[in-house]
């Protein structure tokens, strides 16, 4: 039954009360040295992905040029400011996202939308690989419309690469973001002071094409 309920998003009136307390953060990056919690420059966008653990999911943005900084914190649920095993525990509602902070002259929304699809199973639901509970679901929490609009997009880009290879249905939610709670100062930049630390992330090998991405963005422009 304990296993059962963490595949099962709680109500409002089952979820964890959780605190006013936010959860403290170290004040850098431990890879690039820049700030974990805004405000960021203004020519930076934010984004919020979940892909399963958000050690490797992190590991995947920080190396990627153009982004400013990166964190691992908790998003699309219900608990405010809720601890890693709150969450772990099926009862926040929330999933392991990781906030990215990116310099759109360098980097595109559309090239992080493909290292998103690119890196993880976007079809397995409440787990990623052997990982599983609500926490490990796939999302993506925008900021304006733009990313919304280009976040639907893609899934329907990458949809027909993987039925046309015999894979299943996205799953992957996609909505405007709301809270990002920061998660402990140990899980921030994971696997930079762990380097054989666990990393359960994972593609299938389905490449994403991106070029009608940025067509759309062009239009939207």
């Amino acid at each position: 039954m304990f296993f059962d309920s963490k595949m099962q998003l709680p109500s409002s009136e089952t979820a964890l009360p959780g605190r006013e307390q936010t959860m403290p953060v170290p004040p850098s990056h431990f890879v690039s040295g820049q700030p974990l919690v805004g405000p960021f420059p203004s020519h930076c966008k934010m984004v919020q992905f979940g892909m399963g653990c958000f050690w490797g999911a992190e590991r995947r943005f920080w190396e990627m040029p153009g982004v400013l900084t990166t964190a691992a914190g908790y998003s699309g649920g219900i608990t405010a400011n809720p601890s890693y095993e709150e969450v772990c525990s099926g009862g926040t509602g929330h999933t392991e996202t990781v906030l990215v902070v990116y310099d759109e002259s360098v980097v595109s929304f559309a090239e992080l939308l493909k290292m998103f699809w690119e890196s993880h199973d976007s079809t397995q639901g409440m787990r990623q690989g052997n990982d599983r509970g609500t926490q490990y679901r796939s999302a993506i929490y925008t900021f304006d419309s733009e990313q919304a609009d280009l976040a639907e997009a893609s899934l329907n880009l990458f949809q027909q690469a993987l039925t046309a290879v015999g894979f299943g249905a996205i799953t992957t939610e996609i909505a405007s973001s709301g809270p990002f709670y920061y998660a402990e100062h140990y899980h921030q930049q994971y696997l930079a002071k762990v380097p054989n630390g666990y990393c359960g992330l994972g593609g299938i090998g389905v490449g994403c094409d991106i070029a009608p991405l940025a067509e759309l963005a062009l239009t939207a422009s």
